[in-house]
């Protein structure tokens, strides 16, 4: 028990130690496509909303989310918090489809700050939605 506390607290150390804003900003040079507000949006608020609200799972049921779920609960969030504005917020950071939210992720993903399964694609946030539909 005392190993895995030990280990559990290297864990945090270390993703204490992650500069978040500075991967992001790599992300954001290396694919000028998405702002950073997309990024930074999908990190500190939509994966949490469609965990907590759109997905309603706790602490106890928390599990993998797939790409469809993902783009779904931004899709809720984005109504709720940025109402008729939500498309031309989301077209402001670059994101004009669903698919977009697949490359903004999968971004991440290559940057380390995100996993994936082996069952995950890029393509399960393909044709989701028309982002015209906010």
């Amino acid at each position: 028990m005392e190993e895995q506390a030990q280990r559990e607290e290297l864990l945090q150390d270390a993703v204490a130690a992650v500069d978040v804003v500075g991967v992001i900003l790599g992300c954001c040079r290396r694919d000028p496509r998405y702002l950073f507000g997309a990024y930074e949006w999908l990190l500190a608020e939509g994966l949490e909303y469609t965990t907590r609200e759109y997905l309603k799972l706790t602490d106890a049921t928390r599990r993998h989310m797939s790409g469809r779920e993902i783009a779904l609960g931004l899709r809720q969030l984005a109504q709720q918090q940025f109402g008729a504005l939500a498309r031309d917020v989301w077209a402001h950071w670059g994101i004009r489809r669903s698919r977009d939210w697949g490359e903004v992720v999968y971004n991440l993903i290559n940057a380390g700050l995100l996993h994936k399964t082996d069952h995950d694609r890029i393509e399960d946030f393909d044709d989701i939605y028309p982002v015209e539909s906010l």
